[in-house]
Parts: C-alpha cells; sequence; structure tokens
C-alpha cells in the first residue's frame, strides 16, 4: 500500500477521488469504483502500489500502435483493477478481480521497484514501457515513477488507455508520456453506460486535449455486432477522428470474440463483412490509415503511402516489414505519420 495521489480529505473522514472522471465520493473503509483505491482513516491508499500482475515482452503493434516505432518490442506491465466494467473486456481476470473477489488488502501481484522494470526493459531490448491489459490511470501511483526512470534512461512510454482519466492525472502524466492509444468504444453515452459503466464527453474532451499537448495518438474501436455498429457511431467516430485529432490519426477496428468476454458470452462474433464496412466508413470519412485488428486479412493491417499507394510497411501478425525510409515513403517521400 502507498498513499495516492490526487484526492481531497473532506470532514467525516470522507475523501474525494480525483484520479478520473468518476470523481468517487469514498467513506472510510471503502474503496471507489475501482476497487483499488481506498479510504483508511481519512487517507486515500493505493492498493496495488508497486504489484504489478503482468510483465511482459511484446511487439509494440500488441497494443496496437503501429505508428510509433514500428516493428520495435514494448516492454508491458499492468496492475489489478479498472475504473470501467467492460461487459466485452477480454482481461476481465485481472481488470475485475476486486469485483469477483474479496481481496481486503491482500492485493495479487509481484512487488517489484521501478528500477527492475527499466533494466527488464532494457536487458530485452525494448524501446518502450507499456502500460496495458488494465487501465493505466488506475495504478498512476506505480507508474509515474515508472515513467519518469523511462525517460531518464532514453526509454519511451506508451499507454493503452480507456481515456476516462481526470485533467488532474492527465497533466501530471504528460511530460512523460511519448504515445497513447485510447480504446474509443462507442460514440453514444447510452452504449458508454451500458456496456462500461463509464461515459463517452470526458473521453472525447481528453482526445482533444491529448492532441493539443502533442501527443502521438492512436485509436481502437472494438467492433461489438448490435452495439458499435447502429445509429452512425462509426461514422460519427470517424469523422470526430478527422476533424478533431487529424486525418492522419491511425485507427484500429477489432473483432470482437464473445467467448473470451467478460458478460456478453451470448453476442455473436463481428463477422468480417461488418469490419470491412466499419474499414470503408473510415475510408468515406477521410482517414488515411484504417487497419482491422484480431483477424487475418491480405493487406488491412499493412501500411500505404495515402499519397501514391505504395506499400511501405507489411504486416503478417507480429512479422513486420518495413520498407519506409525513417517514417516517409519509399517511394514518393510523403509523410506517412510515423514515429521512428
Amino acid at each position: 500500500m502507498h498513499e495516492a495521489l490526487l484526492y481531497k480529505e473532506n470532514k467525516d473522514k470522507k475523501i474525494d477521488c480525483k484520479l478520473c472522471n468518476r470523481f468517487c465520493n469514498i467513506l472510510e473503509n471503502e474503496t471507489g469504483f475501482c476497487g483499488v483505491r481506498k479510504n483508511i482513516k481519512g487517507k486515500l491508499y493505493s492498493l496495488n502500489y508497486n504489484r504489478l500482475i503482468v510483465q511482459n515482452v511484446d511487439p509494440i503493434e500488441k497494443k496496437p500502435f503501429f505508428h510509433f516505432l514500428p516493428g520495435s518490442l514494448a516492454y508491458s506491465i499492468s496492475a489489478m483493477g479498472c475504473n470501467f466494467h467492460c461487459l466485452n473486456c477480454q482481461n476481465w481476470q485481472i481488470s475485475q478481480l476486486q469485483r469477483i473477489e474479496k481481496l481486503d488488502n491482500r492485493f495479487p501481484g509481484k512487488l517489484i521497484k521501478a528500477e527492475e522494470v527499466i533494466e527488464n526493459a532494457q536487458q530485452n531490448n525494448c524501446l518502450s514501457i507499456a502500460y496495458t491489459y488494465t487501465e493505466p490511470t488506475i495504478f498512476l501511483e506505480t507508474a509515474l515513477p515508472i515513467m519518469k526512470l523511462a525517460h531518464e534512461n532514453k526509454l519511451k512510454n506508451v499507454w493503452v488507455s480507456n481515456g476516462f482519466m481526470s485533467r488532474e492525472c492527465l497533466d501530471l502524466i504528460l511530460p512523460y508520456l511519448d504515445a497513447i492509444n485510447v480504446d474509443l468504444k462507442f460514440f453514444l453515452d447510452k452504449k458508454y453506460k451500458k456496456i462500461t459503466g463509464g461515459s463517452l464527453q470526458p473521453i472525447l474532451d481528453n482526445l482533444v486535449y491529448l492532441k493539443k499537448n502533442n501527443i502521438f495518438t492512436e485509436i481502437t474501436t472494438l467492433l461489438i455486432p448490435g452495439e458499435t455498429n447502429v445509429k452512425n457511431q462509426l461514422k460519427d467516430i470517424a469523422e470526430f477522428i478527422v476533424k478533431k485529432l487529424g486525418d492522419d490519426t491511425p485507427w484500429h477496428i477489432s473483432k470482437f470474440s464473445p467467448e473470451i468476454s467478460f458478460k456478453l458470452l451470448s453476442k455473436k462474433s463481428t463477422s468480417v463483412e461488418e469490419l470491412e464496412e466499419a474499414y470503408q466508413i473510415g475510408k468515406d470519412a477521410g482517414l488515411k490509415y484504417v487497419y482491422l485488428g484480431n483477424i487475418a486479412t491480405d493487406d488491412r493491417e499493412n501500411t500505404y503511402c495515402p499519397e501514391c499507394g505504395t506499400l511501405n510497411i507489411e504486416r503478417q501478425g507480429y512479422i513486420i516489414t518495413r520498407n519506409d525510409e525513417n517514417g516517409l515513403c519509399q517511394n514518393c517521400k510523403h509523410s506517412l505519420n510515423i514515429i521512428t
């Protein structure tokens, strides 16, 4: 345990948590919605502090990042908990464990110091630390010292996030954040509330703020049949990306598999036709880089020059063949919006 960041003490030992856009009011001996921040005698404590439940060496494309250090390795870390309860979550065994079992203060995960994470990343030839698998916002107290030390050691920091953190949280991490992939899950607030327990507008506001602060951003949307692809949501997402983030922002559209989801086991899988339709919606909206994920395709994970159509990065699973010239098209030298 460690005293948490971003909270305000109130009278009667109540606490206002300021970590994410839930802004939980937490009574003594209770936790916030995330289940990992607890009010103990009028102080807020991070129960998952330095307890990493995942440490993996991953291709950065797995996050997914296709335009940030393509072909490199990322050292992925995660702690237990989440500020959403996504019914579609595929990592629910670690993100929702605190809701499934009564853990009290006995939290799983290997106790580890920031220096060990950096050393492990360097020993495995990783160029970045990825804060992923669960929502990194809820292990901010663990992540922030690692992020600072990563920059001191010339490693990049990338977050895979639901984008629901508070502005105060964003301001803390921005000096050390190099890239972020935000799950823009729906474009209807009622869908967010129904499936995730969150809300849409704070995420849209944070995406605009990230863009304003020049944080390299990629977007992922899991296409859940009957949930994501209704009422023009895909068109609205694509148009928001173009207008607010830029037409060169990569958009990943991923297949939904009900058998690995938390609570949507009776839903059907996303069809190839549904994915292709979403891909075309993105292209019609003016997006230059639209990718399909969680499905084998001949060319929907490749990067083509939007100017001349030349294939610059070929992806077959996690086998990456780069023919670009330091982020420029090998043929016409047009920028591919790639951080190398």
